[in-house]
């Protein structure tokens, strides 16, 4: 079943909502640890819009720079340095960056779990 992004509290039961986002190395380890396949860091451009489409593996993520609109099941939350979201494996999205662009780092599952 496919779940909608979050960037609200943590779920204390899913460990990979609590990766540290102090540096990319603590974020890459915890994430490893957690069972997560990598960790990235994604850079999009100004204004850069990326149409609706889906990934093969669950994505849990921090914007670390700028802003973003991710829209899931119609609809759209607007996130900022600091707000975390999740993608079920499979899950269509689209995303619309701001006018810096915008920094995530991602934790990347082949799975539906970490």
């Amino acid at each position: 079943m496919d779940t909608p992004p979050r960037s609200d509290a943590p779920d204390p039961a899913d460990a990979r909502t609590l990766l540290p986002a102090h540096d990319f190395e603590a974020f890459r380890t915890a994430a490893l640890a957690a069972g997560c396949d990598e960790a990235l860091e994604r850079h999009w451009l100004p204004h850069q819009v990326v149409g609706s489409h889906t990934h093969p593996f669950r994505a849990d993520a921090v914007v670390m720079r700028g802003e973003m609109w991710l829209t899931c099941d119609g609809v759209t939350r607007h996130l900022r340095q600091g707000d975390r979201f999740s993608l079920a494996r499979g899950q269509p999205h689209a995303e619309r960056y701001g006018a810096e662009g915008a920094t995530f780092w991602v934790a990347r599952s082949a799975g539906d779990g970490g």
